[in-house]
Order: C-alpha cells, then sequence, then structure tokens
C-alpha cells in the first residue's frame, strides 16, 4: 500500500503547473553619481496586493490570483528599488535609497508610497492607483501629498508583460513625483 502511495505523490506532483517568476524594471539610462540625496520607502500595498501571486481584475469587482505566476521576492522591496532608480534617473542622482535606511540625516528627502491598485484588466491594461507623501529630511516635514493613476496598454497577452506594463506604469509614477522636487 505505501509504494502505491507514493507513486501517486509523484505523479501530482509531476502534474503541477511549473512557476514563472517576474520583476519589475527600471526605465532609463543610469544616472551619474552625486545629486541630492532622496530615501524611498516605506511602501505599503492594498490587502490584494500583499501576496507573492500576480493578481488580474477579470470583471468589476472580481479578481483572479495567478497560482503559477509570482513575484520573485517581496513586491513592496520590489516596488520601491524600481522607484528609487527611476527617481535617481530622473532626478540625475546617484544617491537614492531604499528603506530602511541608516539615519534620516543622510537624506534631503523622503518619499513614502501607498500602493492602492497594481493590476492587470480584462481589456489588455495595467492599472495603477498610487499615493506618495514627500518629506523633508532631517525634520520630517511633509511638503507634499499627491496621488496619481495611470494605466498602460499591455502591447502582448501574458503574465511577461503584465509585469513589463506594470514597470511602465512605476516609471511614469517617477515622473511625477520627480516634478514634485524639482
Amino acid at each position: 500500500m505505501r509504494p502505491l502511495a507514493l507513486v501517486i505523490a509523484l505523479l501530482l506532483a509531476a502534474c503541477a503547473a511549473p512557476k514563472s517568476f517576474y520583476v519589475l524594471t527600471p526605465e532609463g539610462p543610469p544616472p551619474a553619481g552625486g545629486g541630492m540625496t532622496i530615501g524611498v520607502g516605506p511602501v505599503s500595498l492594498a490587502g490584494y496586493l500583499d501576496r507573492a501571486n500576480l493578481v488580474f481584475q477579470e470583471s468589476g469587482n472580481r479578481m483572479a490570483v495567478a497560482e503559477s505566476h509570482r513575484w520573485a521576492g517581496d513586491l513592496e522591496e520590489n516596488i520601491a528599488r524600481v522607484t528609487a532608480t527611476n527617481l535617481g534617473r530622473r532626478l540625475g542622482t546617484g544617491n537614492v535609497r531604499t528603506y530602511p535606511w541608516g539615519s534620516d540625516g543622510e537624506l534631503r528627502y523622503q518619499i513614502s508610497l501607498d500602493i492602492r491598485q497594481l493590476h492587470g484588466t480584462s481589456n489588455g491594461d495595467a492599472v495603477i492607483d498610487a499615493a506618495w507623501r514627500v518629506y523633508s529630511l532631517p525634520d520630517r516635514r511633509m511638503i507634499a501629498s499627491k496621488s496619481w493613476s495611470g494605466s498602460e496598454p499591455m502591447n502582448a497577452d501574458g503574465y511577461d508583460e503584465l509585469a513589463a506594463a506594470q514597470s511602465r506604469l512605476l516609471a511614469r509614477l517617477a515622473t511625477e513625483i520627480a516634478a514634485t522636487l524639482r
């Protein structure tokens, strides 16, 4: 009886769908060193995004969680890293850090992000709804609080393109934030 259970377990494991892993990527040429020092984070995610799986809106209020398509790490950390890189590229600074950092005294500004939506839709778009706050450091005085929503067409079907479209949305978000800092 025991060998039969082992054979069944091995067959079920062989039939499981393979997993694919995705990352968000920054856009544009690398910044030069120097420039103002900025910290990005913390990043907070809407509850439905706080998971390893990519999320897709099937219809009005129905969301689908892609069981075999997952983020290759922590989504909050990936968003912070990509946003920091994009901001550095837009502001021409190589001095951008992600939360947590050692000391506020090293930074001129801190940008915190609240990602309220970030998913694909059934009409072939990726969408984002985000709010951000900019603080002057080290006194922690808030100097801006703004929201931005956008959509980006997916150029093809599939989760590869969903991650690419979401990366383009984060690049556009960084452009909005950079305009606040200029």
